[in-house]
């Protein structure tokens, strides 16, 4: 493998100095940077430094209060991927996969840019709308279910008929009806995010212990006193667990739609970054950008839990 990196480098060396300076990109020279330390041996060095620092953050972090240490142990456990990351693409020769500097420096790339801003903006309009109208149509088909018996036999059928089929095969059908642009991704997050959030809500519901309902009946509360006291604040929690694991299941299902039916998005950025001269480094930068939006998501919904309504539902850290 050695060799043949030596054999690349000299023809680019040799097209480097045939061509004019102003020929050769950044990424061009980062790329054949990384070739030249790859066919010399080097490039343990970072690794080494990398996994060091995280393990030191790593015991650091076990000696800290509980909520530092909650913070403390992803990122040193994050310092340790990544030494294991850039061990792995030296082991290996690689000089396609992308090293995690390679990965920083591309998504300084796109933040100089602008590109990736709007692409973001784009999806996450696209989930933002998506969602909301599923939440707005499962929570009441959910709660309809969960408290009428007939509702439940009448509509579980098509609502389980219908669940299995994965958001990827409706993206036909979008493109079909919608077209190409929000209109399909906003239809594809609704199907995706619906069936989560109407199970999740049915299963709350009709799982109430009977003992509550009685107790109150006990009390004269019947009907729809019954539902508002007792009922829906009993089934709050486990629905507000079923739409955070839809928002997820949404933000992943807009990525993947992104990458074939639309022209905009972070699915679209990293479609066009690997026909765009094989950028896996900004395809991985694009990954990473994905997952801390997920993160921030994920975040945003879990502080629904600290409301006095859904709160006696989760156990106190």
């Amino acid at each position: 493998m050695g060799c043949f990196v030596t054999a690349f480098l000299a023809v680019a060396q040799a097209a480097g100095q045939s061509a004019p300076a102003a020929a050769v990109d950044a990424p061009a020279e980062a790329a054949l940077q990384t070739a030249a330390e790859i066919a010399a041996g080097r490039g343990y060095g970072a690794a080494a430094a990398l996994l060091a620092v995280g393990v030191v953050c790593m015991l650091l972090a076990r000696r800290m209060p509980l909520r530092y240490e909650a913070w403390g142990m992803p990122i040193s456990l994050t310092i340790v991927i990544l030494a294991l990351w850039d061990a792995a693409v030296v082991l290996s020769h690689s000089t396609i996969f992308p090293r995690p500097l390679e990965v920083w420096n591309a998504a300084v790339e796109l933040a100089r840019s602008g590109r990736v801003f709007g692409d973001i903006a784009a999806s996450l309009f696209r989930v933002t709308w998506g969602y909301l109208l599923a939440a707005g149509l499962a929570i009441p088909t959910g709660l309809f279910m969960g408290w009428y018996t007939r509702g439940f036999l009448a509509l579980n059928p098509i609502v389980q008929g219908l669940r299995p089929i994965s958001p990827i095969a409706w993206i036909p059908i979008a493109i079909l009806w919608f077209g190409i642009g929000d209109g399909a991704g906003v239809f594809l997050i609704l199907i995706s995010s619906f069936f989560p959030i109407c199970v999740g809500t049915t299963a709350a519901v009709r799982n109430i212990s009977l003992v509550h309902q009685r107790s109150a009946m006990n009390f004269g509360v019947t009907g729809i006193p019954l539902f508002r006291k007792v009922i829906l604040p009993a089934a709050l929690p486990q629905i507000l667990t079923s739409m955070r694991l839809s928002l997820g299941v949404a933000w992943l299902v807009i990525v993947a739609a992104e990458m074939v039916g639309m022209e905009s998005g972070l699915g679209y950025l990293i479609n066009d970054a690997r026909n765009m001269g094989s950028r896996y480094d900004l395809v991985v930068a694009t990954m990473i950008v994905i997952g801390l939006i997920g993160i921030v998501l994920d975040f945003l919904i879990r502080r629904l839990e600290r409301f006095d309504e859904v709160r006696w539902g989760y156990v106190k850290q």
